[in-house]
C-alpha cells in the first residue's frame, strides 16, 4: 500500500555527463561509455533503494534524452541530419534528427540496461519508453508526413521494445506522455489508440505518465500562462479511464491541478506527484504526507502510489536524491497513520 516509485530520469554522474543539463553531451565514447552507462544504471538502482523507493527504475542513465535515447536504434533515422524545431506547440526550441524512411527496430534499444537493473535490483523495477505521440512531437519528419501514421509506426517498435522489457523482467512498462496535456484534440482523435498500440499483448502493468514538463525554464514559464486552474487532465482522464493502462502519472505537488480531477481515473492505479520537480527545495516529509493524504480523499490507499511530479534528470544529484528520501518517508507517515507501516 502506497508504495513510491519515480516518474523516470535522474541526475546523471558528472563522471557519466555533464550535470545539470538536458541532451548533456557524454564524457566517454567507445565500450568506456557502454560500461559506464551500465555502471551508472546499477548505482541508481541501488541508491533509489537507499532511498526507501519501492518500485525503482534505471533512472534513464544510459539514455541522452528520454524521446531521443529510444530512437538511437531504430531504423529510418538520420541522426545526422539535424534541425531545429518548435516542441510543445512551440514552447521551446530543441534541435532533433529527421524521420527519412519507414521507421524499424534494428534490435533491443534498452535491454542491456534493463538486464543490469533487474539483476540488480531487489525490489520491482519500473522501465519508462516515450509515448508515441510525445515522440512525433520531438522529431522532425520528412517521410510519412502525417502525425498520426508516423505515430502508429513509433507504436510497433514500441510495442516490440516492451515486450522484450517484460520478458526481461520488468514489472512496470511506463510510457511517458507530456505531450497529452498540449495537443488535446490528437489525444481524443489518435493518441490514445497509438497509446493502446504500444502497449498491446503486455501482461506486467502498464502506465502513462502525463506531466507539465522537466522543471527547466521554458516549462516554468508556460505554466505560469495556465491560471489559477491547470484542467488538461479533465480532457484527457475521462479517455484514459476507459483505455487497457492500468496505471496513471500525474503532477500534483506546487501545481495548480486540481486534486478533485482524479475522481475521473476510477478504476486506475493513481502515480500522484508528491514531488516537485521544478525546484531544488527538498520536501519534508510531512509536506509529501499532506499531498498523499489529499489524494486518498479521492482514490483508496490501495491504488494510491506516491510518485515524482516528472523526471529529474536536469537537477541536482544531491537534491534528487533528498527529494526521493522525503518521497519514501513521506509515505511511511501516512501508511503509519492508516496501520498499514
Amino acid at each position: 500500500m502506497l508504495q513510491t516509485t519515480l516518474a523516470g530520469s535522474l541526475p546523471k554522474p558528472s563522471w557519466l555527463a555533464e550535470p545539470e543539463r538536458l541532451w548533456a553531451p557524454w564524457k566517454l565514447s567507445g565500450g568506456d561509455l557502454e560500461q559506464a552507462k551500465l555502471d551508472a544504471t546499477i548505482l541508481a538502482v541501488k541508491m533509489q533503494e537507499d532511498a526507501g523507493i519501492d518500485i525503482v527504475s534505471d533512472g534513464e542513465q544510459a539514455r541522452v534524452h528520454f524521446v531521443h535515447g529510444f530512437l538511437a536504434n531504430l531504423d529510418g533515422i538520420d541522426f545526422g541530419k539535424r534541425t531545429v524545431i518548435g516542441i510543445r506547440a512551440d514552447r521551446y526550441k530543441a534541435e532533433v534528427p529527421t524521420v527519412v524512411g519507414p521507421i524499424r527496430r534494428k534490435g533491443s534499444v534498452h535491454g542491456a540496461e534493463a538486464r543490469a537493473a533487474r539483476a540488480h535490483a531487489g525490489r520491482k523495477l519500473k522501465f519508462t519508453l516515450p509515448g508515441p505521440m510525445t515522440i512525433v512531437d520531438t522529431i522532425a519528419d520528412e517521410h510519412y508526413r502525417s502525425r498520426r501514421d508516423l505515430a502508429f509506426a513509433f507504436a510497433t517498435a514500441l510495442n516490440e521494445e516492451a515486450r522484450e522489457l517484460e520478458g526481461i523482467g520488468v514489472d512496470v512498462v511506463q510510457f511517458d506522455e507530456p505531450a497529452f496535456n498540449v495537443y488535446m484534440r490528437e489525444v481524443a482523435e489518435w493518441g490514445i489508440a497509438a497509446l493502446e498500440a504500444a502497449r498491446q499483448g503486455l501482461r506486467c502493468k502498464t502506465a502513462v505518465h502525463i506531466c507539465y514538463g522537466y522543471g527547466i525554464r521554458a516549462n516554468v514559464d508556460w505554466k505560469e500562462t495556465l491560471g489559477s486552474e491547470w484542467r488538461q487532465y479533465e480532457e484527457t482522464f475521462p479517455l484514459i479511464a476507459k483505455s487497457s493502462i492500468d496505471q496513471v502519472s500525474l503532477e500534483c505537488r506546487n501545481s495548480h491541478v486540481p486534486i478533485e480531477l482524479i475522481r475521473l481515473l476510477d478504476g486506475k492505479d493513481v502515480l500522484v506527484g508528491a514531488i516537485d520537480v521544478a525546484s531544488d527545495a527538498v520536501e519534508t516529509p510531512e509536506e509529501v504526507a499532506e499531498t498523499i493524504r489529499a489524494a486518498l480523499r479521492f482514490v483508496a490507499p490501495e491504488k494510491l502510489y506516491p510518485c515524482t511530479n516528472c523526471g529529474m534528470a536536469p537537477m541536482k544529484r544531491e537534491v534528487a536524491y533528498g527529494k526521493l528520501a522525503a518521497l519514501a518517508a513521506g509515505a511511511h507517515l501516512v501508511r503509519t497513520e492508516l496501520g498499514r507501516s
